[in-house]
């Protein structure tokens, strides 16, 4: 059993606060919760929404038909009231128009009558959960969450008067709340990196990544860590890379926009072989774009970023659980590898949230992998030691007498001075890209969903794979052979499930939220295998299961 439904008005009216309050007292009720947020570009007016899914199973992606709609104006009714479903309803002010599927309550009437006319939306949050039979105790406690004392009562007068003007439609059958998060991929990302040990964060506020910045920095003083709001793009980055230089754990973040500016920095991070983490939380561009909307066309930048060749990864994170773990990983294998780790993001995934078990911190390892500098008292430090790994011993400069840490953004010898010889030339280029041959047995596959021996094989990476999941879901219900192979490690490519899998699939089609299919001519490059088909979108809206039932089944649109 699962219910979605919409709340919309302009910026500044209050629906963010609403339907954050919402979604806690439908996770307070023991249901499972996802909401995604798609908002403009502007502080007042236009057009803003939020959908909550919520019900007694597992939820992955968002729906596009609606069973509920809080209209805060009228607009909001006119716009979406086309996906609403023959029994839905539609709850708004005085001013709705009156129909059967109409739900109109005095809401502006009775928050003036409690004496603040500002909470007109907490009584529209009471008649939500009475049309939806939740228990009106759990509001109280969500409520001292999210209003101080001056404006606590009024709230919950406000939300108690609007339970009892609504009747109920759904019994949603709810249970105890237990051990549970409510959260969002960039806190996902910003959870892990606390995790992981990051001790330094420097970025340029940029949406959709500045949350993971908000966040880190909000814990600040608990995790001991320095956040710097940089001047700028170029800054951030190369404000991590002498942080990690130092010897502490760094990151950086951005979106597609401010990655461009950082580039040049990164070659720099691969030359010095500096580990840095690097999350690129994408949006449409190119240019400004679709700053608040989303998208997944920087792959192929990503993976070529800056001018030469070094080793590096990418790992797209699929959902919030997978971003906490991914980032964890993400700072170990930097450490390892002396290279600089790229997180790919996108705003869908950074924005929605979901409920989701804790977090198992048994599997949570800090890897540091620096050398020990007692061994270099009494001997010579090579700090571009050629190694068959291409793995070099790491110091931290200052702690170890008689030797320096060298490091430059010209070509080097083994001991960091300039060099214009072109053997060494060679050595050191091939001592950097040997890592990745290293790196290849630590690569994850993508994940499956659906049936093993399917005939048809849906491909994508990141965040899509909550509709892919549920796509196949769908369809293997209707009778169909399906499944759907989610890539998260992306670059260097892990191939031996994709390839053992399109040996048996009859048809391969490969889902992008981009226009050009990157993934697609990705494994193309990697595997040879070309997919028989894309279904690609690129409106700035993330596609849902629904849309790509709709596309397998014929559909078209």
């Amino acid at each position: 059993m699962k219910y979605n439904i919409l709340i919309g008005g302009s910026a500044g009216q209050g629906i963010e606060t609403s339907a954050s309050i919402l979604e806690w007292i439908f996770k307070a009720s023991g249901l499972e919760v996802f909401t995604t947020r798609d908002y403009m570009s502007r502080i007042r007016g236009g057009h803003n929404f939020i959908q909550i899914r919520f019900g007694d199973e597992k939820l992955t992606s968002h729906a596009i038909e609606l069973d509920g709609i809080i209209a805060v104006n009228n607009e909001t009714a006119e716009l979406h009231k086309e996906r609403l479903k023959e029994d839905g309803f539609i709850l708004g002010d005085t001013n709705l128009t009156p129909n059967s599927q109409n739900v109109i309550l005095e809401m502006t009437k009775t928050a003036k009558e409690i004496g603040n006319a500002r909470v007109s939306g907490s009584v529209a949050v009471g008649a939500v959960m009475k049309i939806f039979g939740l228990e009106l105790e759990k509001a109280q406690k969500v409520l001292q969450e999210f209003f101080n004392e001056k404006v606590l009562d009024v709230n919950v007068e406000a939300v108690s008067r609007g339970y009892h003007m609504a009747t109920t439609k759904y019994n949603l059958p709810t249970k105890e709340d237990k051990n549970r998060y409510l959260i969002n991929g960039n806190e996902g990302i910003a959870l892990g990196a606390l995790a992981a040990g990051v001790k330094f964060y420097s970025a340029y506020p940029m949406t959709p990544s500045t949350s993971i910045m908000n966040y880190i920095s909000a814990k600040m003083e608990e995790a001991k860590v320095v956040v710097e709001q940089a001047e700028d793009e170029i800054a951030g980055i190369n404000m991590a890379i002498g942080a990690s230089y130092a010897g502490v754990r760094a990151m950086t973040g951005t979106s597609g926009g401010g990655f461009c500016l950082k580039v040049e920095a990164l070659g720099l991070a691969g030359m010095i072989e500096a580990p840095l983490v690097v999350a690129n939380i994408q949006r449409p561009g190119p240019a400004t774009g679709f700053p608040t909307r989303t998208e997944q066309a920087d792959l192929k930048f990503i993976i070529n970023s800056s001018h030469g060749e070094f080793p590096k990864m990418v790992i797209a994170v699929r959902d919030p659980e997978d971003a906490f773990y991914q980032t964890v990983r993400a700072f170990n294998l930097a450490d390892k590898y002396q290279m600089p780790v790229i997180i790919l993001g996108d705003q869908y995934h950074a924005d929605s949230t979901t409920t989701m078990d804790a977090f198992d911190f048994d599997k949570v390892t800090i890897e540091r992998h620096l050398a020990d500098a007692d061994q270099y008292k009494d001997k010579e430090y090579k700090r571009y030691a050629l190694t068959p790994s291409g793995i070099s011993d790491r110091l931290i400069p200052g702690r170890t007498h008689g030797n320096v840490v060298l490091v430059d953004s010209d070509e080097h010898d083994e001991y960091g001075f300039i060099t214009e010889s072109a053997e060494v030339r060679v050595n050191m280029v091939n001592k950097r890209m040997n890592k990745l041959k290293v790196l290849e047995e630590e690569l994850l596959e993508p994940r499956f969903f659906g049936k093993e021996d399917c005939e048809v094989l849906l491909v994508g990476w990141g965040s899509t794979q909550g509709a892919l999941k549920e796509a196949v879901e769908t369809l293997n219900e209707k009778g169909g052979s399906f499944g759907a192979l989610v890539y998260g490690d992306i670059y260097p490519m892990p191939i031996k499930t994709f390839q053992k899998m399109a040996k048996t699939a009859k048809t391969i089609i490969n889902v992008e939220q981009n226009a050009t299919g990157q993934l697609g001519s990705l494994l193309v490059e990697n595997t040879g295998i070309r997919p028989h088909k894309n279904i690609l979108k690129y409106d700035g809206r993330q596609i849902s299961a629904g849309e790509i039932v709709h596309k397998l089944e014929g559909g078209e649109g």
